[in-house]
């Protein structure tokens, strides 16, 4: 009995030791992870950390070529290209690549191409970024692609291409498409977006879900305004025209003619508008529209105009609008030039003549 007794007893203590002795290893392997002050090298593995950079935290790391290792912790820079298996703290800069699999806090800069997890601070690509998160600043000379939300100011030289939500500014210079937007978003053609809480202006079109300032020559709003109208002004000038917005900015495009004169003159109009409402039926529409006429031979003539326009719901869809404009216009044809005789100011520059005025405009639209 004694002697079952100690040997269990033993083995309690054997177990025991060898529990403590495994413990105590992995917390002194753990403690020993490799850290280094400086790494220098050619190229992974041709550096003072050798085959096991991947494992290496660094303060400073300096290669001809590439780098790996695996977080740094204040200044990175790689010839071509800097690989972190974590994250990174600091300075990072490369020729022509970064890939971090998780975090970026600080600066990154690449000649190419940007590939990070998680953004805090501010990341610059020549051509490319790509990221999961972004919160701060990203600019990209072709594009920036973010899985998720981003918070702060985007851009990029073609498009940005956002699957989470934007906060904050967005710029790019041919197409943003993000999910929901609150803040300023710009694209000189395009915006793709659900919900947007801000500004959203295009050089062309807006396509959005909600969107009560959009400004684009069109606009899709899916709760949004649509119609299609005819206009007429104070040189008899008749447009067929397209508007469409949110429930406060909109924009209009539209073509026509004009017969006043002895040559027809095609006509090309278009410009922004704001609803100011005053009850169900009635509300002000203040509009800023540029007018081109063409005859497609020589000459041009075209017109800056500010309006505000009254405007009266005769039926739940069908709206009669009309009110005085304020016209600013430039010619070299003697057609265009006898299109206003009554003017406040006038001045010649050569064949050009231009003239300020107060004009009118008067339509019906149809919504749909």
């Amino acid at each position: 009995m004694n002697l079952t007794f100690k040997n269990i007893s033993k083995a309690a203590s054997v177990f025991m030791m060898v529990c403590l002795f495994i413990f105590s290893n992995a917390h002194i392997a753990k403690a020993q992870e490799p850290v280094s002050n400086v790494h220098i090298g050619f190229c992974y593995p041709l550096s003072t950390n050798g085959s096991r950079a991947g494992e290496y935290t660094n303060n400073a790391s300096f290669h001809v070529l590439a780098g790996l290792s695996k977080e740094e912790k204040a200044f990175s820079y790689a010839g071509i290209s800097n690989v972190v298996r974590d994250k990174v703290s600091g300075f990072q800069f490369a020729g022509i690549s970064n890939h971090v699999k998780n975090a970026m806090k600080g600066f990154q800069y690449a000649g190419i191409y940007n590939d990070v997890d998680t953004i805090d601070g501010f990341q610059f690509a020549g051509l490319l970024n790509r990221s999961a998160t972004v919160k701060g600043f990203q600019f990209a000379g072709l594009s920036n692609i973010v899985r998720n939300d981003i918070d702060g100011f985007q851009f990029a030289g073609f498009s940005n291409i956002d699957g989470g939500n934007f906060k904050g500014f967005q710029f790019a210079g041919f197409v943003n498409k993000v999910r929901d937007v609150e803040g300023f978003q710009f694209a000189g053609f395009v915006n793709v977006a659900k919900k947007v809480r801000g500004l959203q202006f295009a050089g062309f079109i807006n396509i959005a879900d909600s969107s009560d300032h959009s400004l684009a020559l069109v606009n899709i709003i899916k709760n949004g305004e649509k119609s299609i109208g005819v206009t007429i002004d104070e040189t008899q000038t008749t447009v067929l025209s397209f508007r469409s917005g949110g429930r406060v900015l909109y924009g209009i495009i539209g073509v026509g003619g004009n017969w006043k004169t002895s040559t027809s003159y095609m006509a090309f109009e278009g410009g922004f508008g704001a609803h100011l409402p005053l009850s169900n039926s009635f509300r002000i529409n203040a509009e800023l529209t540029s007018l081109y006429l063409e005859d497609w031979k020589k000459g041009f003539y075209y017109k800056n105009t500010f309006r505000v326009l009254p405007s009266i719901r005769l039926t739940p869809r069908i709206e009669l609008f009309g009110g005085p404009s304020l016209n600013f216009s430039s010619t070299d044809t003697d057609d265009g030039k006898k299109l206003i005789e009554n003017d406040f100011w006038n001045d010649y520059s050569g064949d050009d003549k231009r003239q300020l005025f107060i004009g009118y405009t008067a339509g019906l639209q149809i919504g749909f």
